[in-house]
Parts: C-alpha cells; structure tokens; sequence
C-alpha cells in the first residue's frame, strides 16, 4: 500500500524548476518511497551499498557514465566527492531541469555540501513522517476510542502504517540497532556505543524540556564534548529537533537555551518504555502529547514550506509558552495540555505574556 503524501506537489514542481532536488530526512521518513512513485522513469541507485557508495566517491566520472540522468541518488551523503561532479555536469546542461534528486538521512553533510557545489542549483526539501492529515486521508486512522494512544505510542514512520500487523518494539528494536551501528559510527567515532544509548534514552526523559547539557553530561558520565557532539549526531540524522526561544531582541534569542524534542513520538514512548495500556498513568505522557503536537505544526504548509516559524516562551519568572506560532509577522500563542476538558486557567499564562 503507497501511503500518498502532501509534498509531492512540491517535489514535482520543484523538478520541473531545479536541475537538482534534494530530499532529506531521517531513515524510514518514506524519502525512497515516495520518489519513486512521483518519478518512475528514473534509473535509481542506492549509496547504502558500500561498493557503490565507494566507485560513485574514488571514480565520480565512471559512477556517473554508468548512471546517466535522469538520477535518483539515494543516501548521497556516503559519497560527498560525488556532488562536484554533479555540479560540473549539471552546469554542461544548465537549463535542463530535473536531471538529478538526491536523497539522504544526514543533514548537515548533505547540506553542506550543497552549499559548497550545487547551490543556486538545487531545491531542498526535508520529509518528516507521516502526519495526522496524511493518516486520515489513507482512511487508517480514526479519532474514537483509544486509537489516538496506540498513534502517540505507535508513531508516525510510514512502514508502521502500511504494514499494521508489524510489531512496533521490534521495529524500533531494529531502527536503534541500525541508526547506532551505521550513522552514529559513520558521523562520529563515538568510543561507546552503550555510552549513546545510554544517552539517547536519557534524552528521552528529557524531551519537551530546555536543554541542560551539563546535567546530561554528569548523568550519563561523559564530557560536555561529547554531549555537544552526540546532540549534533541526533540533530544531523533527523532524529531531534531544537525549539529556540523567542525573544523581542532577536540576538538574545540565540544565546538561551533551547528546548529538545524529540522527531517522532514512537521512537519517544518505545526509549521510554511505555505503550497504549500504560499511557494514561505514565508521567511522560504530557511529553509525548506534546511532542506529537510540535511535530503536527512543524508538518503544516505554513510552516513546512517555509512561510512560518515556531518558537517557545520561557522569562525570568518561569512563565512559559509551550509554542509561539510566527506568521506574516503575526504571533499566535498553543498550549499543549493533555486533558480532554482544558479549563480557561490554562490558558492564563498566555494570557499575561505581552
């Protein structure tokens, strides 16, 4: 079953305006599914395969020959020599557009190496899992009874939903083992590989809270370094995601502290050890409930396309706003309360903050 999603317009005009596309997001997001499907008649071809990934990076002009565009390039950031040559031939056929879409799990190095070789050249997207919207439409989600726990605890990553009968923990089981062993080793030389499980897990505790690293260094008995590090790794595979703060000055806002969510609610309840039947009494259970909830705004239009952004409100009297939502130089105020009757008082912080 092909699970449609809502930014396949984007990718389809983007290829018809760009000679390149780049698709990011993390493993199992759909990024691989979704392309196909929007452009069958590319040749495909998958740098997750070490002996591929290594001829397209020692022989770039050989890989190319033999996989003329127009090009799918899957996982591309294994092989990052390979972007110069795809410059040079791009630039050899400059308006011709939709020659190549690459995909990849690890942000900042695909980024980055857009912004050394392709840019002006390329359209960017990133794919997040699926969205509330996007279930509904498939027609295999519903709001009534307890559907709404088994989707917090469950997730939103696309092959849980094509495939219902799959059991979720052993999915997950299967996605740590395999984002440990291959992107954490392949971004970082991290010396324990129990250290960042350790850490992760640790950090899901944590999700929806302001970022303290030196309490996260001293739990898990590691360097502020090495934090600093492992947040970038789970940033970079599109595993995390930093919510800054908002400040009416805008250079205050970057030197405060941010909040950390995690990406997707499923990985968050399967770290934290909690499913459908034990939600309700969990104490992280306003913490997934909120992570979905940051995740369904990020997956809107407004804010997915760019036109908008989201913050958080915390001042020196600890009031806080859990999303400051910024559109057209407008700014709209979401609380996330897990209750099924919210009461005016809690709103009453909102209320104050001017």
């Amino acid at each position: 079953m092909f699970l449609d999603r809502e930014i396949r317009n984007q990718l389809l005009k983007a290829a018809d305006q760009f000679p390149v596309v780049v698709l990011t997001g993390a493993r199992q997001a759909g990024k691989t599914t979704i392309l196909q499907n929007l452009f069958p008649h590319y040749r495909y071809v998958s740098l997750d395969l070490p002996s591929l990934a290594e001829q397209a990076e020692r022989d770039p002009e050989t890989f190319l020959s033999a996989n003329p565009p127009p090009l799918i390039v899957d996982e591309v950031q294994y092989a990052p020599g390979l972007f110069r040559h795809i410059k040079a031939d791009v630039d050899r056929n400059r308006h011709s557009n939709g020659q190549y879409i690459l995909t990849g799990s690890q942000h900042f190095i695909i980024m980055k190496n857009i912004s050394d070789s392709l840019a002006g050249r390329a359209a960017v997207f990133e794919l997040e899992n699926l969205s509330l919207m996007e279930l509904d439409k498939a027609g295999i989600f519903s709001t009534k009874g307890k559907s709404l726990y088994r989707l917090l605890c469950r997730g939103e990553f696309p092959e849980l939903w094509r495939n219902q009968t799959m059991d979720s923990n052993t999915f997950y089981t299967s996605y740590l083992v395999t984002y440990l062993e291959r992107d954490v080793r392949q971004i970082l030389q991290v010396t324990s590989l129990r250290d960042f499980e350790r850490f992760i897990r640790l950090l899901a505790a944590r999700s929806g809270s302001i970022l303290n690293k030196t309490d996260l260094a001293k739990d898990v008995g590691v360097s502020s370094k090495a934090i600093n590090d492992w947040i970038s790794v789970l940033q970079a595979s599109g595993q995390i995601i930093l919510l800054e703060p908002w400040f009416a000055n805008f250079g205050k806002r970057l030197v405060r502290s941010p909040k950390i969510y995690f990406r997707d609610c499923g990985l968050l309840s399967f770290l934290l050890g909690i499913d459908e039947t034990i939600l309700d009494q969990s104490p992280f259970k306003g913490a997934i409930w909120e992570t979905f909830l940051f995740a369904e705004l990020r997956k809107t239009d407004t804010y997915r396309e760019g036109q908008g952004r989201i913050w958080y409100y915390r001042d020196q009297n600890a009031r806080e706003v859990d999303f400051i939502l910024e559109y057209k130089g407008t700014l709209s105020f979401a609380e996330a309360k897990w209750t099924e009757h919210p009461e005016e008082g809690d709103a009453k912080i909102m209320n104050s903050v001017h």
